[in-house]
């Protein structure tokens, strides 16, 4: 365990559910964890224990991505902790695909309605239908003005066209709105809905009183810090800026939260986890500011920021991370933005 860890409290240990299996957490709260195919090799979801219109079943929170190893643990899921209940609500934190990717086939499957905000379900559709913008292709001339002019690593992210919908083929059409504030009852427990941003665009969290209970979705992680990235979409967002903003929504509940995150195990020391994410940007921020004394591109800063060898998949997040540093440096007036003869934008101390 490393030092950040050591200081937060785990209360399941390293007793994690078993494939195909739940693990109770809170009263009609459910742990199960599925594999993932990238290098962040898990996702955790959440079953909840539920009643509407005078059905028993469950919402479910977050699905996993759509491939067949995921398929097979929710069919174990179904038959076996489930005990053959239909799934009432499907229920997205946010759009990205491991979070999303398997919610048109549950939904379809027990015809149940699909609940998230309204950021993430368009987000989602989009994505989904790999529309221009938003498609693989579309990222390519972003990352070229930001400095990456390696050949072969941008063929490789070209061929990655059909990332997103090859894990997310189906989103449900329709949806219900998740809007920040709103109560949602959930078997016999309140959820009031805790939107966040700069991770995705309108991320829902679900914070329980009665429980004490924080599902924290992607905004508050335990061993890494949630990615923060500037994408071609919206070149010109201050994502990180977005991101520490809304750490203050959650800094207000109680420290002894139990926190329920997408990746990692479930935690304590809510309070303790927002300082040390704020830290953590702090140090980057002033590595990036360090950095650029002399102009420097997005992609100059990427070994600052991760000194490891990077695959496309994790160098796309990477120089969208980097950028983010960069643009809330740029936003508080310390850096300018300048675009060189050779298209490239770069940036240096004011």
């Amino acid at each position: 365990m490393n030092p950040l860890e050591s200081q937060l409290v785990y209360p399941f240990a390293d007793e994690l559910p078993a494939p195909g299996s739940v693990r109770e957490v809170a009263p009609g709260v459910g742990w199960l964890r599925m594999g993932l195919p990238f290098a962040l090799d898990h996702i955790n979801l959440w079953l909840l224990k539920d009643e509407r219109e005078g059905r028993s079943g469950y919402t479910v929170i977050d699905c996993g991505v759509a491939n067949d190893a995921t398929r097979a643990n929710w069919e174990q899921v179904l038959e076996g902790p489930m005990g053959g209940e239909p799934v009432l609500r499907v229920l997205a934190t946010h759009c990205h695909p491991d979070h999303v990717g398997l919610s048109g086939w549950l939904c379809d499957r027990f015809s149940a309605p699909f609940w998230t905000t309204t950021g993430e379900f368009g987000f989602a559709r989009m994505m989904a239908a790999a529309l221009p913008g938003v498609d693989g292709p579309s990222a390519i001339p972003h990352f070229e003005r930001h400095g990456l002019v390696d050949p072969a690593m941008l063929e490789q992210m070209r061929s990655r066209r059909n990332y997103y919908p090859s894990l997310v083929p189906s989103v449900p059409a329709a949806y219900t709105r998740l809007q920040d504030k709103q109560l949602v009852p959930i078997g016999n427990a309140r959820w009031r809905v805790m939107t966040g941003f700069g991770h995705s665009p309108e991320h829902a969290a679900l914070y329980s009183e009665e429980r004490n209970v924080l599902i924290s979705g992607d905004m508050v992680l335990p061993r890494i810090s949630t990615n923060v990235s500037v994408f071609a979409v919206e070149p010109e967002g201050n994502p990180l800026q977005q991101y520490l903003d809304s750490l203050d929504k959650f800094a207000q509940l109680p420290d002894d939260v139990l926190v329920l995150p997408s990746h990692g195990k479930p935690f304590r020391g809510l309070h303790t986890r927002i300082a040390q994410l704020r830290e953590h940007h702090v140090a980057r921020l002033a590595e990036v500011e360090q950095a650029c004394r002399l102009p420097v591109s997005a992609m100059d800063i990427v070994p600052i920021m991760f000194r490891r060898q990077l695959d496309a998949h994790q160098l796309s997040f990477a120089l969208g991370e980097a950028l983010a540093h960069l643009h809330k440096l740029w936003n508080d007036g310390m850096l300018r933005r300048v675009t060189g003869v050779d298209g490239i934008i770069r940036f240096h101390l004011t």
